[in-house]
């Protein structure tokens, strides 16, 4: 039984079919051989190795269209040799970057050798004498080229006859095929839908392209026989086609790419110039330890063939620099590496921190080498384009990813192409939860209000039936954010490509396959806190013409310390959330480690050592070892294991394993299988007695190193990382104008965000000037030591106004709103524009009363039509400003809550004082700050003054209302809790925006803070 058409569900929305069904079913059905049928070539390597795996024959066919004097017609090709083979990644290469739908008769010539050509019988090929194309194909592919006639459900098409005919003419042999779509017959109806989503359109849309037939289903062997039983030659036919086709796909190679260098060149030397030449320049006058590491690196870098591959990173890192594009410390594994330090690929000294190289390159276990880079990441494409041009387009490329249809995904999907309403699908919407990993059935297991609503109609029942057996299927392709391809000669000598962006091609196959065939991967990835650091330096630079290096701050700044230690970490990357700032406060870094050890121990389950460090650390117990020997491996971190490194040294220490076998125990160690921890246990004794350790000494340490196998984290890791959130603290520190103002630039959008930054610019005391249309600038910048809100942060503007505002202040300073409107002309000057800069302060410098320029607006906006309607010279520009002289429109001074409101709506946040710190003045009584109640006591009593943001009102158990209410004060947020007796007595208070007084016991459950309510005024 062979299969030669099965479309699987690589080829996007265009077949249901799935491997994990597939091949159960095909050996089931007794398949000896299968051949895949895409539209382009993704999904042939999971195919493959399905096939394999079942050890059924596999063929790889590819469906496409020739073009023949301007015409196009279908066709299938197989690869029956690996020159096949190769020809059909060229061909899906060229038509995919090349945006052709069809093969030009050149290209055909090209590419034929080591393929089969198949004609089906479709209707493209019968509509008109087409004897001339078939004659054409024929010659061209001659005894590899033969018509195929398909009979789905036993159904003889109304050309079949017409189309023997001219394969008997042209002597074009038949064989018999069947193109299989989706699984079992009872799927017909979900292809259909997963078609339609494809399509875009609805079931009922007269434009719908519609399946031919209802029996593209995989039949069984009966079902064909007898579907062609007057043809048994036609079969065996297409089993002889099948059995032909031999190809093999070269897997695990190592297609590394090659650094250009003259070929005179000794690259080990060369590598080993440049690591000396780096290194002496980082570490004046090293040492032989230094010296001796390189050499062993360079050794096993050698060995394993990676020269080229450290090269190629180390040229594009100094391009970075050279752009002066900010790159990170180091990610992963690679900052181990010396090598990688003297080249300047990462700024981690692995011996400074020590750091151990087998953890990034075991020669005991030979893996392709891992140097993740991250870059600002408004920069990161320059240096993928540098990498693109230097090493070839052809060569480089960017790596496909496919999204699958989520169950929120398909659900939407599915019941947009049934035609439901928009309410329908607002429901569906909130019914099926956003949580990673949510199915369908989840989904429907959690909630009976979704169940009752499914089986309210009928065509509910059908759509989530239908939604059940298209969920998980691959919808459309998109980028990998950070991964890209380098190939040591053309691409589609190995991977099928497609056009990217930029420039940039894009591979036809996931991440996961490149490496299989062994495509070596590398990632570029964008980091923000990167482009953070970048514009601080940039603002710092623009204002005091000083030129911070990262590079070279201390890492031993007391005041940075005190900052950490105090847990103000609003905006420092990994050090931000509640929980680390806790943990900071409990350990209070004094030194670089104590960073890197809690970036280190700030997960679920090494996060229960956090106190025990912290109180070794301050020496409020002493810190105990299993063993004398673990003193000088674990005092780093108070006896306690937090690195893998560290599991390393044990094991080499104590039981003599070399770094490389002290890595494997790690990774071994680590998947808690029974057996492997029973023989690495008999290897760690073994290897401890011969060093007079006793048995007990080493059962003992080998247990230490079970328990802390899972909470072991890379220490390369972290200290990479724990660098960047040094490097943002000492900012902080040292800089807080610049270092708030790059904050407030790059949380625009995020409201939460900028009011938390915007609190404390005010504890700090830092002033914020409002918005200037005489000095802002686009965004967020400092003025003299304070800072200046940008004209991007008034809702409403439209960039292009800004734009225009700006150029026109290139040449002086605007004198009135009338001369703004003739400088930027009609286009920019009007109401949608200038009314929210009115509003958020930005023209108060004018010297009129916010009232007085809203009410002259509409004269300002007559006089821009008159003298400027355009950006064209106008035909009053000569005249200047003598010309015409509107007036300011009389109106009464804008109130002061009118003024703090409008600020609230264009800005997002109170600018000129906060309602409630004038409203405290006003009362003159003490009130508790809303964001100081974390500090209290449980069960303190407080009294609080806040404006009502929500009010959540609900029924308890036994029926009775209450409510929780969100109160703002000036300081932030704060949750109040009105159980059933005091929501009845204060209930008609609870209004939005409404000011309270409320008087209470501070309740601290689960490290959130509330608010017991007992008495409210207003």
């Amino acid at each position: 039984m062979v299969y030669p058409h099965i479309s699987t569900s690589a080829d996007l929305l265009k077949s249901t079919v799935r491997l994990d069904e597939l091949f159960p079913y095909l050996k089931e059905q007794g398949a000896t051989s299968v051949a895949i049928v895409n539209t382009k070539l993704y999904g042939i390597l999971p195919f493959w190795e399905e096939c394999r795996r079942a050890d059924i024959h596999g063929v790889i066919g590819l469906s496409v269209f020739i073009e023949y004097e301007e015409q196009h017609y279908p066709i299938i090709l197989y690869a029956q040799t690996n020159k096949g083979y190769g020809n059909l990644l060229k061909i899906s290469s060229a038509l995919s970057t090349r945006d052709k739908e069809a093969i030009p008769e050149q290209w055909l010539k090209a590419y034929k050798e080591g393929l089969i050509c198949v004609i089906p019988n479709k209707a493209e090929w019968l509509l008109a004498d087409r004897s001339q194309v078939f004659q054409f194909v024929k010659d061209l592919f001659g005894v590899c080229a033969f018509g195929s006639l398909e009979r789905p459900g036993g159904v003889k098409s109304q050309y079949e006859s017409t189309f023997i005919e001219l394969c008997d003419t042209i002597q074009l042999p038949i064989i018999a095929t069947h193109e299989s779509r989706y699984l079992r017959e009872q799927d017909a109806f979900a292809y259909e839908v997963a078609s339609a989503i494809g399509q875009g359109l609805k079931m009922n849309d007269p434009q719908r392209h519609e399946p031919e037939h209802t029996s593209a289903y995989i039949p069984s062997p009966k079902e064909l026989e007898s579907w062609f039983v007057d043809h048994p030659e036609w079969l065996l036919r297409t089993t002889e086609l099948m059995a032909s086709c031999h190809v093999t796909i070269p897997m695990n190679q190592q297609l590394l790419p090659v650094f250009p260098v003259d070929e005179k060149v000794d690259k080990a030397t060369f590598i080993a110039e440049l690591c000396k030449l780096g290194l002496a320049e980082r570490k004046v006058g090293f040492s032989e330890i230094y010296q001796q590491r390189l050499d062993y690196e360079l050794s096993v870098i050698a060995k394993m063939g990676f020269i080229d591959y450290f090269l190629i990173v180390a040229d594009f890192m100094k391009y970075a620099r050279d752009q002066d594009i900010l790159t990170g410390p180091g990610r992963g594994s690679s900052a181990s590496s010396l090598v990688a330090y003297s080249l300047k690929i990462t700024d981690v000294d692995p011996i400074e921190h020590g750091l151990l190289f087998e953890r990034f390159l075991n020669p005991e276990r030979v893996t392709l080498p891992d140097i993740d880079i991250d870059f600002a990441d408004h920069r990161r494409h320059e240096v993928v384009d540098y990498v693109a041009k230097k090493y070839g387009a052809i060569r480089t490329a960017q790596i496909i990813t496919f999204g699958t249809l989520s169950a929120k995904a398909v659900a939407r999907d599915t019941a947009r192409v049934f035609g439901f309403e928009a309410e329908e699908l607002e429901a569906i919407s909130k019914m099926i939860p956003n949580r990673p990993g949510t199915t369908l059935r989840s989904a429907l297991k959690e909630s009976t209000a979704f169940n009752d609503w499914i089986i309210e109609k009928e065509e509910r029942k059908s759509w989530f039936k239908t939604a059940l057996k298209l969920e998980g299927l691959p919808r459309h392709a998109s980028t990998h954010a950070a991964g890209v391809i380098l190939s040591p000669t053309p691409l589609v000598d190995h991977v099928p490509i497609e056009k990217g962006h930029e420039g940039i091609y894009l591979t036809q196959w996931p991440m996961q396959e490149l490496e299989a065939i062994g495509l070596l991967k590398m990632d570029f990835l964008g980091l923000r806190n990167l482009t953070i650091l970048e514009q601080i330096r940039n603002l710092v630079y623009w204002d005091t013409k000083k030129r911070i290096d990262y590079r070279s701050l201390p890492l031993e700044d007391a005041k940075t310390y005190q900052l950490l230690a105090k847990g103000d970490t609003t905006g420092i990357f990994q050090l931000e959330s509640d929980g680390m700032r806790r943990a900071l406060q409990q350990i209070k870094p004094t030194a670089f480690g104590d960073i890197v050890a809690v970036n280190a121990l700030f997960r679920p389950g090494p996060m229960e050592f956090i106190p025990l460090y912290a109180r070794r650390k301050h020496g409020q117990e002493s810190v105990k070892y299993v063993h004398p020997i673990l003193e000088p491996i674990l005092s780093e971190t108070y006896g306690v294991i937090v690195y893998q490194e560290q599991i390393m040294h044990i094991a080499a220490k104590m039981a003599g394993f070399s770094l490389g076998q002290a890595d494997l125990l790690r990774r071994a160690v680590s998947k808690k299988k029974r057996e492997i921890l029973d023989e690495q246990r008999a290897h760690f004794v073994r290897g401890a007695k011969a060093k007079n350790f006793t048995e007990a000494e080493a059962a003992e340490v080998y247990d230490l190193i079970v328990r802390f196998a899972d909470y072991g984290f890379p220490k390369s890791h972290a200290v990479a990382y724990s660098i960047i959130s040094y490097q943002l603290s000492y900012m902080k520190t040292h800089y807080p104008v610049y270092f708030y103002t790059g904050m407030l630039t790059n949380s625009a959008g995020n409201v939460d965000k900028t009011k938390q930054l915007m609190q404390e610019i005010k504890e700090k005391n830092i002033p914020l000037l409002s918005p200037s249309i005489q000095k802002s600038r686009h965004s967020f910048s400092v003025e003299a030591g304070e800072i200046r809100i940008g004209l991007n942060v008034v809702k409403g503007v439209p960039g292009t106004t800004i734009k225009a505002l700006l150029a026109a202040r290139e040449s002086g300073p605007f004198s009135s709103l009338f001369n703004i409107a003739e400088r930027i002309s009609a286009l920019h000057f009007n109401r949608k524009s200038f009314e929210p800069l009115i509003k958020a302060g930005a023209l108060d410098e004018f010297g009129y009363d916010r009232g007085v320029l809203l009410a002259s607006l509409d004269s300002a906006i007559k006089h821009a039509e008159l003298v400027k309607p355009t950006e064209d010279p106008g035909l009053f520009d000569d005249m200047g400003s003598s010309f015409m002289k509107p007036k300011y429109t009389k109106a009464t001074d804008m109130p002061e809550t009118l003024k703090l409101d409008y600020e609230k709506e264009v800005l997002g946040f109170y600018l000129s004082k906060h309602p409630i710190e004038r409203e405290k003045e006003n009362r003159q009584k003490t009130y508790q700050d809303l964001k100081s109640l974390k500090n209290k006591r449980d069960r303190e009593s407080v009294t609080v003054l806040g404006m009502v943001e929500d009010v959540k009102r609900i029924r308890t158990k036994k029926g009775d209302a209450m409510a929780f209410v969100t109160l703002m004060d000036d300081t932030g947020p704060a949750s109040v809790t009105l159980f059933p007796v005091e929501y009845a007595k204060y209930t008609p208070l609870l209004e939005l925006h409404a000011v309270l007084e409320i008087q209470g016991i501070v309740e601290n459950r689960n490290q959130k803070t509330a608010i017991i309510c007992k008495t409210i005024e207003t």
